[in-house]
C-alpha cells in the first residue's frame, strides 16, 4: 500500500475521532465556566463583607481556575469512558442521540443550580461545600424543605433555565456529529490516555490543601472548587486520626491530657484502662437538685445582652442571667448541633471529622447520664424535631436516656420542617417533668430546641418577633421569649425550688471571619439558674462546653467516678485551661492565648489568639493539642471511654 494512502487513512481516523473528543472538551469547558461564574459571585460577596483583600485576588482566581479545570476533568471522565466504549452503530441512532442530548442538558441545568446552592451555602457558612453539606444530604427531606422555605428556590430554578437552554442549543450539532465512522482501537487509546491523566496523574498531584495558605480562611474557601470540596469531605468523613493528624507516643499523650483534667479534689484511679479515669470528691452534703439543660440552637453570645450585646434581643435571658452563676468566657467546641451534644452531654472532644453522635459503636459511652443514673436520677432527652435526624435518638437512647421527640408530642400549635415551636417543646417538657415528679423521680433532662434556625418561622402574636422572614434576630428574640415563658411556667411548679436550669448553646450562629478558627463565632452563653441554692455571680474563667457537665455536678456537690475530658472550672487550679475546637477537617486547642491548630495530613500551626497572626511554632502547645484529640480518638475506637 502506498505511503500516501497510509497517511490519508490515519488522518481520516483522527478526523472521525474529533466529534467525540470535541464533545468531551466542550462539556468540560461548560463545567469550568459555571465554576468560574460561581467563584465570581463568591468573590463579590466576600468583598462586600470585607473578607477578601484586593491583593489576594490574583492568587484566588489563578488557584480557582486550576481547581475548576481539574474538577471539570473529573466530572467528564465518565463521559469520556462512555464515548470510548459505545460503538458507532449505537451512538448514531437518532433515539440515542436525542436521549444523550437530553441527559447532558439536564446535567447542565443541575450544574448551574448547584452553583446557586453553593452561593447560599457560602452565605450561611462562609465555606465551600464541606462535611456539613455531606451530612445534610443524609436527611434530604429536612434539608430540601428547609432550603425551599429559606431561599428563593423558584427564582433560582428559573434563572438556571438560561444556561440549560444554551447547552441544549450547543449540544445539537455536537451530538449530531457523533455518528461518523471511526477506528475503535484508536478511539479507545485516545480516551484511555485522557482518563489515565485525570484519575492518576492529577489525583496524585493535587488535594484540597494544595491551594490553601491558611492566612485567610475565606480566601482559601473562595479559591477552592465546591464540587471538589464536597467529594473530598465525603471521602474523608470518618478519618483515622493516627493516619492523618499529628500524634505522640501513647504514654506521652495520656500524661499531657491528664494535666488538663486535673483538679484539686480529683484522684486518678490506678490501673484503669482509661488514663483519665479519676475519683472526684466534694466535701459536705450533696444537693441532688433536679437538673434541666436547655440546649439552645445557635444562640451565640454575640446576641445576648448579658454578654455585651446592646440590641436588647434577649431581655428574658438577661434577667435570668442576673440571678444565675454566669460563665462569661465559654466556648463551643464546634459549629454543628451534634458537636454541642457530644461536648455538653459526654464531655468529649470534637475528634475529626465526624461527631461521635453520628459514628458507629457509640453505645454505652461514659456521659452525663451515667453519673446521674448512679445518683438516682431518671435521664430524658427531649427534642422538638424527629430524633432520627443526625442519629440523635439512637445516640441518646443507647446512652442512658429516655428519648422523647416530635413523634411523642401532641399536635403542635406551630411547627416547621425542623420541628415544633420552642413553646410547644417546652410545654411538653413540663408535662414530662410533672409526670416524673408525680412518680417521685429525680429529673435530669436535656431539652434541645429547634426554632432559632432557618427558615426562621414562628407562631404569630409574639411581641417584637416577625413570624416569617424576620431572620436571625427574630430567631434570637423568639428563643428568648420561649425561655422566659418556660421559666415563668416552671416557677409555678412544686419542684421549682429544687431545680437547677442550665442554659447553654449548642454552637454559635455561624462561622464568621477570615481565621481558620474565628473564636468570636465560638463564644456561647452558659449559666446555671437556681435562685434558691446558688448565689448570682460571674465566673470569668475560660470554659469549654466540655466543662459544663463536671461544673454543674460540682455545684451539686455530687461525688463520682469521672472519665470526662472537661473539668469543674470552679474547683481549680485555674491554670492549664484548655478549649478543644473543631472546624470542618481541622482541630485546635486554645490555651494561654494561643491557638495550636492541627490540620489534615499532619499539618500544624500556632496562632496568636488576639492578633490572629502566626505566633511562631509552639511545639509544646502543639503536642498538648495532639494529646487531647489522639487520646479521645483512641478511647472511642477501643471502646474505653469509661471511668474504669
Amino acid at each position: 500500500m502506498p505511503e500516501a494512502i497510509l497517511h490519508r487513512d490515519a488522518a481520516s481516523a483522527v478526523v472521525s475521532e474529533a466529534p467525540r473528543v470535541r464533545l468531551v472538551w466542550s462539556v468540560a469547558a461548560y463545567c469550568a465556566a459555571i465554576a468560574f461564574l460561581t467563584r465570581v459571585a463568591l468573590i463579590l460577596k466576600a468583598f462586600a463583607g470585607s473578607q477578601l483583600a484586593l491583593s489576594e485576588l490574583p492568587r484566588v482566581v489563578l488557584t480557582g481556575i486550576a481547581y475548576d479545570a481539574l474538577t471539570s476533568l473529573y466530572l467528564v471522565a465518565p463521559l469520556a469512558a462512555y464515548l470510548a466504549l459505545v460503538p458507532s452503530r449505537v451512538i448514531a441512532k437518532p433515539v440515542h442521540r436525542a436521549l444523550f442530548r437530553m441527559v447532558l442538558t439536564l446535567s447542565a441545568f443541575g450544574l448551574a443550580y448547584l452553583g446557586v446552592v453553593e452561593y447560599f451555602f457560602f452565605d450561611e457558612f462562609d465555606s465551600r461545600f464541606n462535611f456539613v453539606a455531606v451530612e445534610y444530604l443524609i436527611y434530604p427531606h429536612e434539608v430540601f424543605v428547609n432550603i425551599w422555605q429559606s431561599y428563593p428556590v423558584a427564582r433560582a430554578l428559573a434563572a438556571c433555565l438560561l444556561p440549560a437552554a444554551i447547552a441544549w442549543r450547543a449540544l445539537g450539532p455536537l451530538t449530531a456529529a457523533l455518528g461518523s465512522s471511526e477506528d475503535r482501537r484508536r478511539r479507545m487509546r485516545v480516551h484511555a490516555v485522557f482518563i489515565a491523566i485525570v484519575l492518576v496523574a492529577a489525583h496524585q498531584a493535587v488535594d484540597l490543601d494544595t491551594g490553601r495558605t491558611h492566612e485567610n480562611r475565606v480566601a482559601d474557601e473562595v479559591a477552592a472548587n465546591g464540587i471538589y470540596a464536597f467529594f473530598d469531605a465525603a471521602l474523608n468523613s470518618r478519618l483515622d486520626y493516627d493516619e492523618f493528624y499529628v500524634t505522640l507516643p501513647p504514654a506521652e499523650a495520656a500524661a499531657r491530657a491528664r494535666r488538663f483534667v486535673a483538679q484539686d479534689n480529683a484522684t486518678f484511679i490506678a490501673g484503669a484502662q482509661n488514663p483519665l479515669a479519676r475519683r472526684v470528691v466534694y466535701p459536705g452534703a450533696a444537693k441532688p437538685l433536679n437538673v434541666i439543660v436547655l440546649l439552645q440552637e445557635s444562640l451565640g453570645a454575640e446576641f445576648v445582652g448579658a454578654y455585651g450585646d446592646k440590641r436588647g434581643l434577649t431581655p428574658n435571658v438577661d434577667r435570668i442571667a442576673r440571678d444565675s452563676v454566669l460563665f462569661t468566657r465559654t466556648y463551643a467546641t464546634g459549629t454543628r448541633t451534634v458537636r454541642g451534644m457530644e461536648a455538653v452531654t459526654a464531655s468529649f472532644p470534637p475528634v475529626p471529622a465526624e461527631s461521635i453522635v453520628k459514628r458507629p459503636d457509640n453505645e454505652r459511652m461514659f456521659n452525663w447520664s451515667t453519673v446521674m443514673r448512679d445518683a438516682g436520677y431518671t435521664p430524658t432527652f427531649i427534642y422538638g424535631g424527629y430524633g432520627a435526624f443526625d442519629n440523635m435518638n439512637y445516640f441518646f437512647g443507647n446512652n442512658g436516656y429516655r428519648v422523647i421527640d416530635r413523634s411523642d408530642m401532641p399536635p403542635p400549635r406551630f411547627s416547621n420542617i425542623w420541628g415544633v415551636s420552642d413553646e410547644d417543646l417546652f410545654d411538653h417538657a413540663l408535662r414530662v417533668f410533672d409526670a416524673q415528679h408525680a412518680r417521685g423521680e429525680r429529673i435530669f433532662s436535656v431539652v434541645m430546641s429547634t426554632s432559632n434556625h432557618k427558615p426562621f418561622t414562628f407562631p404569630e402574636g409574639v411581641d417584637g418577633v416577625k413570624a416569617k422572614g424576620g431572620g436571625r434576630e427574630a430567631g434570637v428574640r423568639y428563643a428568648d421569649y420561649a425561655i422566659g415563658r418556660f421559666i415563668e411556667a416552671l416557677r409555678a411548679k412544686p419542684y421549682f425550688d429544687d431545680t437547677a436550669v442550665v442554659i447553654v448553646a449548642d454552637h454559635g450562629a455561624r462561622v464568621y471571619g477570615k481565621e481558620d478558627f474565628p473564636l468570636r463565632s465560638y463564644e456561647i452563653p452558659f449559666m446555671v439558674y437556681s435562685p434558691a441554692h446558688f448565689r448570682p455571680r460571674r465566673v470569668n474563667t475560660v470554659t469549654s462546653q466540655l466543662d459544663v457537665a463536671p461544673t454543674v455536678l460540682g455545684l451539686l456537690k455530687l461525688s463520682y467516678d469521672s472519665a470526662f475530658f472537661g473539668r469543674d472550672v470552679l474547683a481549680g487550679p485555674a491554670q492549664d485551661r484548655a478549649v478543644p475546637l473543631n472546624h470542618n477537617r481541622d482541630v485546635a486547642l486554645l490555651t494561654a492565648g494561643r491557638l495550636n491548630e492541627l490540620g489534615f495530613r499532619k499539618t500544624s500551626a500556632t496562632i496568636d489568639r488576639d492578633t490572629h497572626g502566626s505566633h511562631g511554632r509552639d511545639d509544646e502547645g502543639l503536642k498538648d493539642a495532639a494529646s487531647v484529640f489522639q487520646l479521645a480518638y483512641r478511647l472511642y475506637t477501643r471502646r474505653q471511654y469509661g471511668a474504669r
